[in-house]
């Protein structure tokens, strides 16, 4: 190798070593916190308030999970239940509002499309809070505050997803497949139902992640409107829990224990529909 062949890779091998050290650092900065979540899990509650927190001794996750679900008579499986509920429906549904709305702006020519669709990125831009409060108007004016369905209908719309839509219809339906079905009488639900939702099937997979993820972390909206504890979600709930741990001490394991479960559903959604999700994201890169 010549002397010119090796200054020319030394800054290409330092780079990839910057490259590498930034990866690890970025990897570590995330998985600690997930490693202490998991230790401090499965510590006494004795042992979270002493320096062997991070040591594998003193194993009692089998009796924190037992005492978080017999916590307030079983309250945080009722949470758990509701939590599913809003994010695996709403996201389901909402993925499939969002996926047929931006797949209409793309397939469709209708008067002011380009405004409306304006209107839909500019609503990308506005923070979930500073809906909340008209949503809370809203639902106080229709009766349905402190109910299922405060918490659920406004989850079911979302802009974000109106855009990704009308971007995955535009990568994953070509406009002759679906004059080649017009020309063959479909019409045109028919066609959207049998041939181009079957092609969106990885950018509605990826609406769905995206949706299930707010939708799971969703916290001010079910705070502003509901007061019945029965129907909080997790992440209210352990809230709650969390601000009686000052004066109560016993709530501190089961607020930890119950933010560990509370994350599983996520990495178990984001492994079994990995696949669809990684196909999703590159839509519209090779067309």
């Amino acid at each position: 190798m010549s002397a010119m062949d090796s200054t020319l890779l030394r800054p290409r091998l330092l780079g990839r070593a910057t490259v590498n050290v930034v990866v690890a650092i970025s990897a570590l900065y995330t998985l600690l916190p997930v490693l202490w979540l998991l230790l401090a899990a499965s510590k006494s509650r004795d042992a979270l308030f002493s320096s062997s927190i991070l040591s594998f001794s003193d194993f009692s996750l089998v009796q924190n999970v037992k005492d978080l679900f017999a916590m307030d008579g079983g309250l945080y499986g009722r949470w758990y239940g509701n939590s599913l509920l809003y994010a695996v429906l709403g996201a389901a549904l909402g993925a499939l509002v969002s996926v047929a709305c931006g797949y209409a702006f793309d397939k469709y020519h209708f008067r002011h499309k380009e405004k409306l669709f304006g209107l839909v990125l500019a609503a990308v831009m506005v923070p979930q809070t500073v809906l909340a409060l008209p949503l809370y108007l809203i639902a106080s004016e229709t009766g349905v505050v402190n109910t299922f369905w405060s918490v659920f209908v406004p989850v079911l719309f979302n802009p974000f997803g109106v855009y990704l839509g009308r971007i995955f219809a535009q990568g994953y339906v070509p406009d002759e497949v679906l004059e080649a079905a017009r020309v063959d009488g479909a019409g045109e639900l028919t066609t959207y139902v049998r041939v181009s939702l079957r092609m969106l099937g990885p950018g509605l997979v990826t609406v769905f992640l995206f949706q299930l993820t707010a939708i799971w972390n969703n916290f001010f909206l079910p705070m502003v409107m509901l007061s019945d504890q029965d129907l909080y979600p997790v992440s209210l709930g352990l809230y709650q829990w969390n601000s009686q741990a000052s004066v109560s001490p016993e709530y501190y394991p089961v607020v930890i224990t119950g933010s560990l479960l509370a994350v599983l559903p996520l990495i178990l959604a984001f492994a079994l529909l990995q696949r669809f999700w990684r196909s999703g994201l590159t839509a519209g890169a090779v067309k």
